[in-house]
């Protein structure tokens, strides 16, 4: 991560707009609160018991079929991009979301009203710097299938984006969105809608979808041969008189406010997908045929990059001569492991959020005797086991009484060993979580690091679970 020396922003006062969720067509109030710095985007169901909080995280994301939707806590909340790409767009970085219903107000189809209502709230300045992941190097997404191509390239000041769509529509043709700041959104991406084909329209409300939708949100383009019963049965769908079809391809209900305005909202549903990074980026974006589920998957892989870079710059040197938190017999009081199973001799750090352990790797151990004589080597599957043990006592901190529970493994990712690791080295061992743990399940990425350097790596999933729990 590097930082740019720019502020972080949040709200000055809080906001409330309201609406109609599109595919719901349920009313839904939203107040956009002020929030702390590193906050981030949240979303507060206060309409549900607990008023649970949805994070807008990519690893949050459980569905991309017509919209992009978050769920996390046992709720979730439908169609954000339009959200968070103006919030994206005038560069606000911690906002708490409140709304009494499972969507977003859909507005007139566009970013632009909820960017006018930041606006009328204030936007001012935090204390601490926006920690912007700059693009180190080109990341490529591709989807053959549907010909999607995603590239996200180095640009070291601003974030920049360029979107293509190509429909195989006589109506759209191929149509090009770019701009070269996000400074520009405002003027040139916010007030572009949403749009959809006449035969989506009428598939859609066969399903009962659209509840919410009204022709004064959406472009429709018309790419077929439409007889005026079908066109005087969506009239009366949508309550109009008469509907009729205009010279640009298009349901005559409105006039586009660009004339490549399909592109452009493209580019800021991508801006809004994108923004599930968690980051602000700078960079430059290329992509062309995208949409929700391609941009979410592109979203996970810059984020895995974000991981992958954040593990590197995590790596300091650790003095394993200090007092320790917890020593061998302290740590044998919570952990159930005994020699010569117990593979972590020091705790050295505990937060919330990390640990660090310390190994001692000595002759003297009998796994020598075979691993390999002449050559001992200390098995990279019992450092996988040390970065375990070590990230339980992490786990294991949460509960009163460690020594009822055990720590279960559930999935190995990703493990890497990169140097040997010999009889005299000292490991050091750090876990840090992913995600928070929920339900006494952690995920961590864990490192173990020799003389500064990393020898092995991998990303674990574990489980507490009490001592008679396990023993069915």
């Amino acid at each position: 991560m590097q930082e740019m020396n720019v502020k972080q922003r949040t709200l000055q006062s809080e906001v409330q707009v309201s609406g109609a969720g599109l595919h719901t067509g349920q009313p839904v109030n939203m107040t956009f609160k002020p929030a702390p710095e590193n906050h981030g985007y949240k979303f507060k169901r206060v309409d549900i018991e607990g008023h649970p909080v949805i994070e807008a995280d990519v690893d949050n994301v459980s569905d991309t079929s017509r919209g992009t939707t978050l769920s996390q806590n046992g709720a979730s909340v439908s169609t954000v991009e339009h959200v968070l790409a103006a919030l994206v767009g005038i560069q606000i970085d911690n906002v708490l979301i409140e709304l009494d219903g499972p969507e977003t107000a859909i507005m007139d189809g566009s970013s632009l009203l909820f960017v006018e209502a930041f606006e009328k709230a204030g936007i001012i300045e935090q204390d601490a710097d926006r920690d912007y992941y700059v693009i180190p190097h080109n990341i490529h997404y591709t989807e053959p299938d549907r010909r999607v191509e995603m590239v996200a390239m180095p640009l070291d000041d601003d974030y920049r984006l360029t979107c293509m769509i190509d429909y195989n529509s006589p109506i759209l043709g191929s149509q090009h969105a770019a701009i070269t700041s996000i400074n520009d959104f405002k003027k040139e991406i916010s007030s572009s809608r949403t749009f959809c084909f006449l035969h989506e329209l009428e598939q859609l409300l066969e399903h009962n979808l659209i509840k919410g939708g009204d022709l004064n949100n959406a472009i429709v383009v018309v790419d077929k041969e439409v007889s005026k019963e079908e066109l005087r049965h969506l009239a009366t769908l949508f309550h109009r008189e008469d509907i009729d079809v205009a010279r640009e391809g298009i349901l005559n209900n409105i006039e586009l406010r660009h004339q490549n305005e399909p592109a452009r909202h493209k580019l800021l549903d991508m801006i809004g997908d994108l923004a599930l990074v968690g980051v602000p980026l700078r960079g430059h974006i290329m992509a062309a045929r995208p949409g929700h589920a391609a941009n979410v998957a592109f979203a996970r892989k810059i984020k895995a990059q974000i991981r992958k870079d954040r593990a590197k710059k995590a790596v300091k040197l650790y003095d394993p001569s200090v007092p320790p938190i917890y020593d061998t017999v302290q740590i044998m009081n919570i952990l159930p492991h005994r020699q010569p199973f117990l593979m972590v001799d020091r705790i050295i750090e505990l937060t919330k959020n990390h640990v660090v352990g310390v190994k001692n790797v000595t002759i003297n151990e009998d796994l020598f005797q075979g691993h390999f004589p002449g050559s001992p080597i200390y098995p990279g599957v019992l450092q996988i086991e040390g970065m375990a043990q070590t990230g339980g006592i992490l786990v294991l901190s949460t509960v009163p009484d460690p020594q009822n529970w055990l720590t279960l493994f559930l999935k190995i990712e990703n493990a890497r060993f990169k140097a040997q690791v010999t009889p005299g080295d000292t490991i050091i061992y750090r876990c840090d979580l992913i995600t928070p743990i929920r339900r006494g399940i952690a995920q961590m990425k864990a490192v173990g690091i020799v003389g500064g350097k990393i020898v092995a790596e991998a990303e674990l999933m574990a489980q507490i679970v009490k001592v008679k729990e396990s023993e069915g």
